[in-house]
């Protein structure tokens, strides 16, 4: 059995806000087409997210934290991914908030 070692895991920036208006404030905007994906509300209140800063994609509890996989072996996308220039927004009690998203994207090698 042979591996495919023609990808390699890179780390970019995370993605982050501490400070919520009550609006829909930017988190940040994908560089990269992620492979795996780490919601984390950091915060003592529910946020809700969007990526059109206008509809709630998902309401995160406080201090939940979710991971979006997006491999899949058998599939039939199986480089599912999200584009690069998905912009992430978060709506919460204004005041002191953190949420972040990291994500790890596969670098040709």
């Amino acid at each position: 059995m042979s591996v495919n070692n023609s990808q390699s895991g890179q780390f970019p920036t995370e993605l982050a806000t501490t400070v919520l208006t009550g609006g829909f404030d930017l988190i940040g905007t994908l560089q990269f087409n992620p492979v795996i994906l780490i919601f984390d509300n950091q915060s003592t209140s529910s946020i809700q997210i969007s990526v059109d800063g206008v509809n709630t994609w998902r309401t995160f509890p406080a201090g939940e934290a979710l991971v979006l996989d997006l491999r899949d072996k058998i599939g039939l996308a199986a480089n599912f991914t999200f584009d690069v220039g998905t912009t992430f927004f978060a709506k919460g009690t204004a005041g002191a908030n953190v949420f972040s998203i990291s994500y790890i994207y596969a670098k040709n090698t």
